[in-house]
């Protein structure tokens, strides 16, 4: 995994940086503080944050390069020392049962097409729960993007507007994100336009989920929802990956968090919520294979390719797996 450094000197993931309103090349200024693009007709100047290239395209954006410049939060907040120091000693009420053995699939299929696979990570400032079976592979050349500044972001970017080339990259992940943008078809498309032909994509998306990270959450999606959204892309792999027993453990922590205001009284409400319910998730282990989950999954995942052919909506039908045949 390439340091920032590395990102921003040498590696070919860089070179693949372009502009994310024109799409051409970028190439940093002489002054080595802005990438400048190289369009005569545009020229737009993109800020480097801390080493960290900002490739936002204002006008399509919810953010503008000067959040970066001036350090601003953006989506994530900084925890308090209270919540903290509950995240280190309540359980945790969300279990993913897929992701691991996901990744390794994912990272396995690349291998087999390119013995040094390109990938993009879209939300990559914190660590998704498995992607470490990725990220601790040396033969992958990883770049993590995010719209928020944080220890591992090594590129700002929204991905409504991904600033890399057409046909570029070997694989694109993008778990816990798609719920959070304002379009998530063009964000797709713009995932399907960066990947190489047969290019891979994994992505996770909520289905029975609360409201989380407050006003930067925005959509939902069934397993054929989520499907659809991915119609461009030949499948190779769908299903819940967080099933009925953590949608329920969730459903009963924001029913009990719907009785309280304020951040001290939610973080003891949550603490309650979580000693008590945990043990739901673990229902998972049961069901999560069984059709019924498809229809009450907390959230769904799908592998696919990039693809030539659209997925048509009456084949989308033949494809439900849930229960209610």
């Amino acid at each position: 995994m390439l340091t920032q450094k590395e990102a921003l000197s040498g590696s070919t993931l860089y070179q693949n940086l372009c502009c994310p309103i024109c799409h051409f090349a970028v190439s940093r200024a002489e002054d080595g503080a802005n990438l400048i693009c190289r369009n005569n007709l545009c020229r737009a100047a993109f800020p480097i944050v801390d080493d960290v290239p900002v490739l936002i395209n204002e006008e399509r954006s919810l953010f503008s390069l000067s959040d970066f410049t001036a350090r601003k939060t953006t989506t994530l907040k900084e925890e308090s020392k209270l919540i903290q120091l509950l995240r280190k000693v309540v359980p945790e009420n969300s279990h993913n049962l897929k992701a691991k053995e996901n990744y390794s699939r994912f990272v396995d299929l690349m291998l087999k097409d390119n013995p040094a696979p390109k990938v993009l990570i879209i939300g990559g400032s914190l660590l998704g729960r498995g992607i470490g079976v990725a990220l601790e592979n040396p033969a992958l050349e990883v770049i993590e993007t995010d719209v928020a500044l944080g220890g591992r972001t090594k590129l700002i970017c929204d991905a409504h507007d991904i600033p890399f080339a057409d046909n570029s990259l070997d694989g694109v992940v993008v778990q816990a994100v798609l719920e959070h943008v304002l379009d998530p078809q063009r964000c797709v498309a713009e995932i399907h336009r960066v990947l190489k032909p047969d290019g891979l994509v994994y992505a996770e998306t909520p289905f029975m989920q609360q409201v989380h990270m407050g006003r930067f959450d925005f959509t939902r999606f069934t397993h054929l929802g989520h499907r659809r959204l991915f119609r461009a892309f030949s499948e190779v792999d769908s299903g819940a990956m967080c099933g009925p027993g953590m949608a329920l453990a969730w459903a009963y922590e924001y029913l009990l968090l719907s009785f309280v205001k304020g951040t001290p009284a939610r973080a003891a409400m949550r603490a309650i919520a979580r000693l008590t319910g945990f043990w739901l998730k673990y229902l998972d282990y049961a069901t999560i294979n069984r059709p019924g989950a498809i229809d009450a999954a907390s959230g769904c995942y799908f592998l696919g390719r990039k693809s030539t052919e659209v997925l048509s909506d009456r084949e989308l039908l033949k494809l439900y797996k849930g229960a209610m045949q």
